[in-house]
């Protein structure tokens, strides 16, 4: 683990005279405080904030003398040179800026090409506030996805236009305005609790870097936003109130050192667990409100409170294990609601994590516990993708072997039909079989279309089928927490559509009938192949698939024949005046140089 403070900047008062001094020499007061210490500052060379500066504004002479304005020099050192100096001082005082600056244009010497100001071009940037991908100043819209430099998305979420400079909103249905009417009666007769509290918002990267990090408080602040805007919270779903997790509650997932580097974050101004994993004094706070409300929202859930939930919570945790912080993650948020599920009740519990990234955290913590299945579908391409873990082969230890089930594609790109296919023959089968008395989604939305770090083509109805589909598991006892997601429209659609769901609303487009890539079939098999011992309800489809596989390579086998015949030429020409050129065509003769 890595934690290293960022030092503040240097102390306001210093800076203010800093500045005072020089407004002092730019007005021609060159002679007051040439011989205080305080000037010393300036006299830092191409080092200092400001360089050497002259009291015209442009650089003066490198100070050599490192005793130069300390109050020891005596009245002994003021010879002929320091006179003259004052009395030039004494003269400039008396002459503006502009009488300085025409003084030197009524000069003998040619100065037409001389500048008052060094004229230096900067390359204005700007961040994409949907994406975070940088674009040059002399365009409105985002040359990655297209959002205006000023829209409204963080106003009105994905509901404003992307195209156009905060002019108000896209079209909402006339169901969703009707809805966001009667909003406040229909809250109290919800069985949709959703959490989410402000002050994570705080939890923020401190330091100025070259680029916006992915894991911004913007990301919870648009989704509210595109709730709000449809009515559906405040309005159709209640809130829960938010409290910090205790420390004996994170015990039961995380060691003390880990809770305690945590914790210490909270006096330090800033901090980093890994280079991409980062912390302020306020983060600390963040991640024991986000683990509260998961392990709050669990047990309004299994106690039939409410019906189901969604976790509005960062930071995210599905990365971080029993000893660190990762992957943008303090507390592992899902293991938390998963123990808080069994204190409550439950003996069985489902997790389903479809970030793209493989929870690593999660699978360590429940490794070795039977009563937890941990199912993950994620990019992983021979573990070349982060973090590199979740290979199909990795089932569980220690006798609960089979309740770790890994879909790792093996490329980037993988949208709606590989997902649901996936669904249909590994994750409903097995979860079916294992028959979980509570089921939680470590929903990462960054899978979607247009995220800049999943780079994969899930649509905001590819995640609502999968909401859907496991909303027969467990009675509908159902806990959504969020994870990943990069692209606030992005993330903003599909949270909306996962929520719609669980308020009952049908996922809208059908995905049934749909047929997997070539390599997302394969991932398919692959994973059949291995978790077939420990699931006998996958036998069926295992033979099915390798039936199809079968298939689909004689299909291969057939089409390259029929490429290789269109290349080799027509029978006629094996006879008559072509013959010669037909076995030249073929390879059957062989020029052979002559040796000279």
């Amino acid at each position: 683990m890595i934690l290293a403070e960022n030092p503040h900047v240097s102390s306001e008062h210093s800076l203010a005279s800093e500045t005072l001094q020089m407004s002092r020499l730019t007005n021609g007061e060159a002679e007051i405080g040439l011989h205080k210490p305080n000037n010393q500052v300036q006299c830092q060379g191409s080092n200092g904030r400001y360089g050497n500066l002259g009291f015209d504004g442009t650089n003066g002479r490198p100070c050599r003398d490192e005793n130069f304005g300390k109050e020891d020099i005596g009245a002994s050192s003021r010879d002929a040179s320091t006179d003259v100096l004052s009395k030039k001082a004494t003269q400039q005082k008396e002459m503006t800026l502009e009488d300085m600056y025409n003084q030197d244009l009524n000069d003998d010497d040619d100065d037409s090409d001389w500048e008052p100001f060094p004229q230096h071009v900067e390359i204005v940037k700007w961040f994409c506030t949907n994406c975070t991908m940088v674009n040059l100043d002399d365009v409105a819209h985002c040359d990655i996805c297209g959002e205006h430099r000023e829209s409204g998305i963080l106003r009105h979420g994905f509901f404003a236009s992307s195209l156009l400079q905060d002019s108000g909103l896209t079209e909402i249905g006339a169901d969703t305005r009707e809805r966001h009417r009667g909003s406040q009666d229909s809250a109290s007769n919800s069985s949709t609790a959703v959490g989410f509290d402000e002050r994570m918002l705080l939890h923020s990267e401190v330091q100025m870097k070259s680029h916006p990090h992915p894991e911004r408080p913007d990301r919870i602040r648009v989704i509210a936003a595109s709730l709000a805007t449809a009515g559906i919270f405040p309005g159709r779903c209640y809130p829960i109130s938010a409290r910090e997790i205790t420390r004996e509650e994170l015990q039961m997932v995380h060691s003390l050192e880990h809770i305690e580097a945590v914790d210490h974050t909270s006096h330090m101004f800033s901090s980093y667990f890994t280079p991409d994993t980062y912390a302020n004094e306020h983060s600390a706070h963040a991640a024991r409100l986000a683990a509260g409300l998961c392990a709050d929202l669990t047990k309004e859930i299994v106690s039939g409170r409410a019906k189901n939930g969604f976790a509005l919570v960062r930071p995210p945790g599905h990365h971080a294990g029993v000893r660190q912080a990762m992957g943008f993650c303090l507390h592992n948020n899902a293991a938390v609601a998963a123990l808080a599920a069994q204190a409550s009740g439950a003996k069985k519990v489902l997790i389903v994590d479809w970030d793209v990234h493989h929870g690593n955290g999660t699978q360590e913590i429940f490794d070795q516990n039977k009563s937890v299945l941990y199912m993950s579908l994620h990019r992983h391409e021979g573990g070349k993708f982060y973090p590199g873990t979740g290979a199909a082969d990795e089932v569980g230890t220690m006798g609960a072997e089979g309740y770790c089930v890994n879909v790792p594609w093996s490329r980037g790109g993988v949208g709606d039909n590989d997902y649901i296919f996936a669904f249909q023959h590994v994750v409903l089968p097995i979860a079916s079989e294992f028959a979980p008395d509570f089921t939680i989604i470590s929903a990462g939305f960054d899978a979607a279309r247009g995220d800049p770090l999943g780079c994969c083509d899930v649509t905001p109805a590819g995640y609502a089928k999968m909401t859907h589909m496991l909303t027969d598991l467990s009675g509908g006892k159902l806990l959504v927490i969020l994870e990943g997601g990069y692209n606030l429209r992005s993330i903003s659609s599909s949270a909306t559509a996962v929520i719609k769901v669980l308020l009952g609303e049908s996922p809208g487009c059908e995905l049934d009938n749909t047929l997997p890539s070539r390599s997302g079939l394969q991932t398919v098999l692959e994973v059949l192949q291995i978790q077939n011992k420990y699931w006998p309800a996958l036998g069926s489809s295992l033979t099915k698939f390798q039936s199809q596989c079968s298939m689909y390579t004689i299909q291969n086998k057939k089409k390259q024949i029929k490429k290789r015949r269109r290349a080799v030429a027509p029978i006629w020409w094996k006879g008559g005046r072509k013959t010669l050129l037909y076995h030249l065509l073929n390879g059957h003769f062989h020029l052979k140089r002559r040796c000279l």
